[in-house]
């Protein structure tokens, strides 16, 4: 059973990969399309994720479950501070009036958002790793 921190990974994940296809389409605005609607749903629901993440790698380090727990905590904020400027970014994005496809592509070019996204990509594998293989 995936934890909440892959949850919320998997909610940023995937609105990275519409920004890229949204990106792909060359719109030069989103107002009032059904494209415009999804990408702003999406970057909120991304930003909120975002916000989620340190809580959640607090929780998943009280459960006991991950050792050395240290190493883990010191992940885990790293990972908070890339999400905190991420959000900022996505919510600065957010503010605009009007989001085209060049502004998406800055977007996703941003270092900060790069940075988180290279986090998730490693927490999920190494929580992956961990799990439990069920028993056939």
């Amino acid at each position: 059973m995936p934890t909440e921190i892959e949850d919320l990974c998997e909610t940023i994940e995937d609105c990275y990969e519409f920004t890229l296809s949204y990106a792909a389409k060359g719109v030069a605005a989103d107002e009032g399309s059904d494209l415009g609607r999804q990408l702003r749903e999406k970057l909120m629901r991304a930003a909120e994720a975002m916000r989620g993440l340190e809580s959640a790698g607090a929780a998943l380090l009280k459960t006991g479950q991950l050792t050395p727990a240290e190493k883990y905590a010191v992940f885990f904020d790293v990972m908070a501070r890339d999400a905190q400027s991420s959000v900022a970014v996505v919510e600065l994005v957010l503010a605009q009036p009007v989001i085209g496809t060049q502004l998406i592509d800055n977007l996703n070019a941003s270092i900060h958002l790069r940075a988180l996204l290279t986090d998730l990509f490693l927490a999920t594998e190494i929580l992956s790793m961990r799990r439990p293989v069920a028993a056939e």
